[in-house]
């Protein structure tokens, strides 16, 4: 959610209910707050899991409030005070240990058992909504990190997808040469697109090995793999491979560039698939995704594993089996057939398997790639998002400190040591998200 509130945040808040038809006189409420969605993005919502949960559910009555970009304020507020909804949506992760902490979360592991979900649910993400050994999240929707192209202007020019840092760094300089933006990107949206690129070389380059020790507290942010990662990011900025408008462009707006032919790849995320139809094929273009490229020695490519929302029941819950129950709904094969037909990218539960869901998106690439994502988080070949992983405090400086170093305000040496000061600050207060065993 947070690191995608980006794509619907701008615009505005919505925050009615309206969409999901009339109340019923019967079934027990259910409340569930969510953040920006569009008119067309609400009504999936509603045909996709509000309106089929309480035809099979007549006993409970979901109900949604669009929250908007306040929901993450709005929702600390009402948990202190005992108020807020019975289901709780968080930004990922990181946000769940305090909550945890603090006994404003229900513990979920009766529900585990009463729905099946360790059977259903891929073990990783089941270990990464613990605290303190019990169940408090489950993810929304699990994200990677990859390389967008224009496949179009790849074979006009004779250009192949990259696999190695030392290919992706050539053909970033031949797109220069032909006056292309090699990396469509911008963050005047959405501060946080900055660490994306850091998330895309820790595990490319660094490799996800040594971020998971880092992450256990067993290899200093200053070691040398996490140098010349940095490093690297930062000769990309200062070539131009991000070209001249990065602080100016929306990331929509840039993706609409690599459409165009303007700029030729986009470092991003999955939930970028979302676009696709909007903007390829009327510039008759069809589009590519890789994983990124990896540097000599790691056994790429290698796709970082990240959480862009959760969803939790509230301690002070007056309806707690019913906030689970309508949980358990989302995370069925049917409603990820119907919620990723309409809406790809944003509601990728992390099921098991997929061998049976049905998806119709026009987007066959999409299904593809989740696949690959599944099966590669299932061998325990996945990296680590920052957004997903990193404490609260060290992931806020990371977005900041890494613009430090590309404007030559900061070095590398200088960013990784204030990383890594506030990360250990922030393992010794207990604010570390759960990291699964490799």
């Amino acid at each position: 959610m947070k690191r995608r509130t980006f794509i619907a945040g701008s615009l505005g808040l919505l925050a009615s209910t309206a969409l999901i038809g009339p109340a019923l006189a019967e079934g027990k409420r259910i409340t569930w707050w969510y953040e920006s969605a569009d008119p067309k993005q609400q009504g999936y919502i509603k045909s996709g899991i509000i309106e089929p949960f309480n035809t099979a559910n007549p006993d409970f009555n979901l109900t949604i409030d669009y929250r908007g970009t306040e929901l993450d304020k709005q929702m600390r507020v009402a948990l202190l005070s005992g108020n807020g909804p019975d289901i709780v949506y968080t930004a990922g992760p990181t946000y769940v240990a305090p909550m945890a902490r603090a006994g404003q979360l229900l513990a979920l592991d009766d529900y585990v058992t009463r729905f099946g979900w360790t059977d259903r649910i891929l073990p990783v993400f089941i270990e990464m909504g613990k605290y303190d050994g019990k169940l408090y999240a489950l993810p929304k929707t699990y994200e990677t990190l990859g390389l967008f192209y224009n496949k179009t202007l790849f074979e006009k020019h004779g250009w192949k997808a990259p696999t190695t840092i030392a290919e992706i760094e050539t053909l970033a300089d031949a797109m220069l040469a032909e006056k292309i933006v090699p990396f469509a990107s911008g963050n005047a949206n959405w501060r946080p697109a900055n660490e994306h690129y850091v998330s895309i070389v820790l595990n490319s380059i660094a490799g996800p090995e040594n971020v998971y020790k880092a992450l256990k507290g067993e290899l200093p942010w200053t070691a040398e793999p996490f140098v010349k990662a940095i490093d690297t990011l930062n000769s990309w900025w200062q070539k131009g491979y991000f070209g001249p408008n990065y602080f100016s462009l929306s990331d929509e707006q840039a993706f609409a560039q690599m459409a165009t032919g303007q700029a030729g790849m986009m470092p991003t995320g999955t939930w970028q698939f979302q676009r696709v139809n909007t903007y390829f094929p009327p510039n008759n273009a069809e589009v590519g995704f890789v994983g990124f490229p990896s540097a000599e020695g790691i056994n790429g490519p290698v796709y970082p594993l990240g959480v862009g929302s959760t969803f939790s029941v509230a301690a002070t819950s007056k309806n707690a089996d019913g906030a689970a129950a309508a949980i358990d709904y989302i995370f069925s094969e049917k409603t990820y057939g119907v919620m990723n037909s309409a809406w790809p990218g944003e509601w990728n539960t992390p099921l098991a398997d997929l061998s049976k869901v049905q998806v119709d998106n026009g987007l066959p690439l999409y299904g593809e790639t989740m696949k690959t994502l599944a099966e590669a988080v299932g061998d325990n070949q996945y990296g680590y998002t920052t957004w997903t992983f990193l404490p609260p405090a060290t992931d806020s400086y990371l977005v900041s400190g890494i613009e430090e170093v590309w404007l030559g305000r900061s070095t590398t040496a200088q960013f990784l040591e204030q990383l890594n000061a506030t990360f250990l600050q922030e393992k010794a207060d207990g604010k570390v998200p759960a990291i699964p065993a490799r």
